[in-house]
């Protein structure tokens, strides 16, 4: 699946991520940007976590920024899930 809108998921706070997709040009693959306050620990992991996801729902020709500041692996996938969901338009919410 292609995103069809910009969509974001999570904020910016102690314990959570932010989640920002963009669609990107057909037949762009997958361009994915992960910061973390954590990333030396945990960057594996959520690198894993966000491959997982993308694949589960074959997303392609997407562009995913992650900024994280030390979220557990749930409220990671809950945030992914939610953000790739509005990108496809299969959940409301707000930009």
């Amino acid at each position: 699946m292609k995103p069809i809108t910009p969509a974001q998921s999570g904020t910016f706070e102690s314990s959570d991520v932010i989640v920002l997709i963009e669609p990107m040009p057909k037949n762009s693959g997958r361009k994915i940007e992960i910061s973390s306050t954590v990333m030396q620990q945990f960057g594996a992991s959520f690198q894993q976590i966000v491959s997982d996801m993308l694949d589960q729902y074959d997303m392609t020709d997407i562009h995913l920024i992650a900024k994280d500041k030390g979220a557990l692996e749930p409220t990671i996938k809950a945030r992914l899930e939610t953000a790739i969901k509005r990108s496809l338009g299969q959940q409301e919410g707000t930009l």
